[in-house]
Parts: structure tokens; C-alpha cells; sequence
């Protein structure tokens, strides 16, 4: 059986960042490929650069030397408006504090994407089309009861849920999870495992950063990232 194709691809990466009169270099060479289908976990001690990696990844941040490409595309040679697009509704992002609006409900949470990415005219068009997509995420998700209840009345898993549906409402092509159990228990952290496992085998893309070798061995590959490097 051939391979996936592969889907994002990073090449001798590097990063370091300016702390006063300091330089500091958090990724030193870093190759990765990640194919179609995949579920992949980053692992490595705090420091390594694991999250450095990941926002490299998914657009937030950018390398000072090395290629990101998403399905042959350079990232770093997006305009800025194909960037934002990337990160809007090409790849979908979850934290391990959720970042979720206290303001806004949990249905109004996980529609946001999809409103911020339109023009007033363009949401009026497509809202009925969105917020259905929501409550079949929610449904999906085990939060259909709790779609009207502000994100502080809500548990860490469910909140969790709640950025899992945020991160998978314009159907990204890649999910991008940063220590996304690192704030819960271990039941409730195996709970969200489940999740990614479900999507995964439903053929989500994943790549997920852990210091957590439990969580990693989740994951159907493990890239061990010591010092900035990719190890072995």
C-alpha cells in the first residue's frame, strides 16, 4: 500500500529570540514531515522548543531561516492576507488554556471562526450554514446541554471541548494541539485523547506537542525534540 501524500513538510527550521541584550536560539535545524491522516506528537522537555515549532507550523510565528510547506505551499511566502486565510480555515489551533471568550457562549465560541472570517454580508448568507455546523460539533463533542452556558460555568474538559469544536468549525485540513491536556486531570486528559483519537480515525490530520511520553505514545508517531533538535 502506498503512502500518504504528505501534507506539511518543515526543513532545516530555525528560530531564536531577542531577551535583552541575550540571544536566545530555540530551534537549530529542524526537519519534519507530517502526511495525510497522521496523527503525530512533538515531544520534548520545557525549553526544547516544541511550541516554537508548532506556531511555526500553523503561521503564528515565522523561522528565521528554514522552508514550511502546507501541501507544497510555502508558508513563509504568504501574503498576509493568505496567512490569516491559513490560519482561519486551513489549520485549526488548540491550547492548552482554551482561550475561550467568558463574554460569549459556548454555541458563540465555537461559530466564532467562521463569523470572523466574512464580511457582515458574507455571515448573513452563510449563518444558518454555520451555526447548524456548530450544533452538529457540539452534539459531536457531548455539549449539545451545555451550548447556551458561558465558558466559566464550565469544567476544564468541557471547556477544552469547547476549543476543540472552536479549532474544528471550518473543517481544517490540519489540527495543531499544544499541550492540549497539560491543564487537567489525568481522567479528564485521557477524555480529550479519546477525542483526537475519533477524529483521527475519522481522517483528521494531527499534530500535538506534549512533554507527556502517555500522552505522546497516543499518537500513532513520536518526534522527540531535545535542544532544539529533532533527536535520532
Amino acid at each position: 500500500m502506498s503512502e500518504s501524500p504528505v501534507i506539511l513538510k518543515a526543513q532545516n527550521v530555525h528560530k531564536s529570540y531577542r531577551m535583552g541584550a541575550t540571544r536566545v536560539v530555540v530551534l537549530k535545524g529542524v526537519d519534519l514531515l507530517v502526511r495525510e491522516g497522521e496523527f503525530v506528537a512533538i515531544v520534548g522537555a520545557s525549553g526544547s522548543g516544541k511550541s516554537t515549532l508548532l506556531h511555526i507550523l500553523g503561521g503564528l510565528d515565522r523561522p528565521d531561516k528554514g522552508l514550511v510547506q502546507f501541501q507544497g505551499r510555502d508558508v513563509n511566502r504568504m501574503s498576509a492576507r493568505e496567512l490569516n486565510r491559513y490560519r482561519n480555515e486551513t489549520v485549526g489551533f488548540v491550547f492548552q488554556f482554551y482561550h475561550l471568550l467568558d463574554e460569549l457562549s459556548v454555541r458563540e465560541n465555537v461559530v466564532l471562526p467562521a463569523m470572523i472570517s466574512r464580511s457582515i454580508t458574507g455571515w448573513l448568507m452563510m449563518r444558518r450554514r454555520a451555526r447548524q455546523r456548530g450544533e452538529e460539533l457540539l452534539e459531536q463533542l457531548g455539549l449539545r446541554e451545555r451550548a447556551r452556558h458561558k465558558p466559566y460555568q464550565l469544567s476544564g474538559g468541557e471547556r477544552q471541548r469547547v476549543a476543540i469544536g472552536r479549532a474544528l468549525m471550518n473543517q481544517p485540513e490540519l489540527l495543531l494541539a499544544d499541550e492540549p491536556t497539560g491543564n487537567l486531570d489525568s481522567t479528564t486528559g485521557s477524555g480529550i485523547l479519546n477525542v483526537f483519537d475519533q477524529l483521527n480515525q475519522a481522517g483528521q490530520t494531527i499534530v500535538l506537542v506534549t512533554h507527556d511520553e502517555r500522552v505522546a505514545r497516543r499518537a500513532q508517531r513520536i518526534v522527540t525534540l531535545v535542544d532544539g533538535r529533532v533527536k535520532g
